[in-house]
């Protein structure tokens, strides 16, 4: 029962990066969805995938695994690089080559 924590990615439907600042504790699957018999619909036998658990930092999410003694795993992600211009830049003297259409 291995568990992961991350900080989930911003929602590509939106511009902003609310619900990305806390970070989530999800177990990992062990074993593989598979299509029931009678409906074929999706089950599993593994209900430790449904759980999620946000927490306001990383320490609390590491210290709660800890507490339980569920082996984790903890992802580092890469903050984007953000460069926030405007449109007066198209037309800056510091502007290293011409602007043009």
């Amino acid at each position: 029962m291995l568990a992961k924590i991350y900080r989930p990615a911003k929602n590509a439907m939106q511009s902003g990066t609310a619900q990305t600042k806390k970070w989530r504790l999800d177990f990992v699957l062990a074993s593989a969805p598979r299509p029931e018999a009678l409906m074929g619909w999706i089950s599993g036998a593994d209900t430790n995938g449904q759980v999620r658990i946000d927490f306001d930092s990383k320490e609390a999410a590491i210290d709660f695994a800890r507490q339980h003694a569920i082996p984790h795993q903890v992802v580092e992600t890469l903050e984007p690089k953000r460069v926030i211009k405007s449109y007066s830049d198209n037309f800056a003297f510091r502007r290293r080559e011409p602007w043009s259409h």
